[in-house]
């Protein structure tokens, strides 16, 4: 059987390395559909080289520059933030993969999780935001929901050691940062520069600065728990700087399972588009006498405030989550821009949350409106500082 799959974000680096990685496995494995939100040489560049039916671009006003780019070629070319839902419906894709940030993709994953079909989950929003709609719709039609994100992947695969009920923990791995040795004071401090400088991973900017703050792992608390129908009161986080443990589970008879390997994204990128089979691919083992040592402490709460925040948010539900992610993707586009300091990153997204009147049972229209709302005050209130 051939896999025939959609990538959603292409152009960024979870879509080129997905494209690596298809490539490596041969022609079961096919690409019937790319997208990206404005790269229009690089998606032409992609069209060409692995000759999907249908590329999509979601910056309407790069339309017509990728279709001149794509002239004589067979694919069809779709425009404008719905095209992704489109390409998510195509009858000829029973696998999407999605890697677009913020809440833009979130239409399209809803659109395949009805379908069906395999969902390969590299970004944080659709779980974060809409993980009881996401997950209600996929227990509906049996779709599959396979996360990308290397801690996420290390549990599916540890999980495979018992069932759901005899998980006693989940254990998150976190790199830390650049600030895991940090006190609350020194935080202060810090540079944009420095915030850039991650110690281990090579990411873009936001995932970079999330880091930082140890926001990622405060939103993987909250993916955590709808994908594995876990509380969070069951799942912690730990800092693991050597990034080779990527996460474990702790069953109730004692055992922890741990998924060990190397910081490079193309092996869980693979196991979601091979799942349930083992493949030879561009990831390498790490070589552990080399490593010679694997250290794991707690983090300090003072100084990664977002790690309390993703549990008061997950318990609250409703609108919670998408207003705690929102913020701190506008709180972060101000940090980039300079206009504000690497601390009022989480007093902003604080502020926000102390804000908005939370409200559950919601559609995603609702979700969405939360989302956009977090970020007009995140805006409005920096401007005011």
């Amino acid at each position: 059987m051939v896999r025939r799959i959609a990538i959603l974000g292409s152009t960024g680096s979870i879509g080129r390395n997905a494209l690596r990685v298809i490539e490596g496995l041969g022609p079961g494995y096919r690409v019937c559909a790319l997208s990206a939100h404005s790269n229009a040489e690089l998606l032409a560049e992609q069209v060409r080289r692995f000759k999907p039916s249908y590329v999509a671009i979601t910056d309407e006003s790069c339309a017509g520059q990728l279709a001149g780019l794509l002239d004589g070629l067979a694919a069809e070319v779709l425009s404008g933030p719905e095209s992704l839902v489109r390409l998510a419906e195509l009858d000829e894709v029973d696998t999407v993969l999605t890697a677009v940030v913020g809440a833009a993709g979130l239409p399209a994953v809803l659109a395949a999780a009805r379908q069906g079909k395999r969902l390969a989950i590299a970004n944080k929003e659709p779980l974060v935001i809409a993980g009881e709609i996401l997950m209600t719709e996929a227990a509906g039609s049996g779709s599959e929901i396979i996360p990308v994100d290397s801690e996420h992947s290390a549990i599916f695969q540890a999980m495979q050691a018992g069932k759901s009920g005899e998980v006693a923990r989940i254990i998150l791995t976190a790199s830390g940062g650049p600030f895991r040795e940090l006190g609350a004071e020194d935080i202060r401090e810090v540079t944009l520069e420095q915030a850039l400088s991650h110690p281990t991973w090579d990411m873009g900017p936001k995932i970079t600065i999330d880091s930082a703050t140890m926001m990622n792992k405060a939103l993987e608390i909250i993916e955590a728990s709808w994908l594995f129908g876990v509380g969070v009161e069951k799942i912690e986080v730990l800092i693991h700087p050597e990034s080779i443990v990527h996460s474990l589970v702790e069953f109730v008879d004692g055992s922890v399972i741990a998924q060990l390997g190397e910081p490079d994204m193309c092996l869980p990128i693979q196991y979601s588009l091979t799942y349930p089979d083992r493949v030879c691919g561009p990831a390498k083992a790490p070589q552990l006498a080399e490593i010679g040592r694997l250290n794991f402490s707690r983090p300090d709460p003072t100084v990664f405030r977002a790690l309390g925040l993703a549990y008061e948010v997950s318990r609250a539900g409703g609108t919670a989550a998408a207003v705690f992610n929102a913020a701190n993707e506008a709180a972060v586009e101000e940090f980039l821009a300079g206009r504000i300091k690497f601390v009022n990153i989480l007093e902003l997204v604080e502020h926000c949350l102390n804000k908005h009147d939370i409200r559950t049972d919601v559609s995603l229209d609702e979700l969405l409106e939360a989302d956009m709302w977090a970020r007009r005050e995140v805006a409005a209130t920096a401007c005011s500082a």
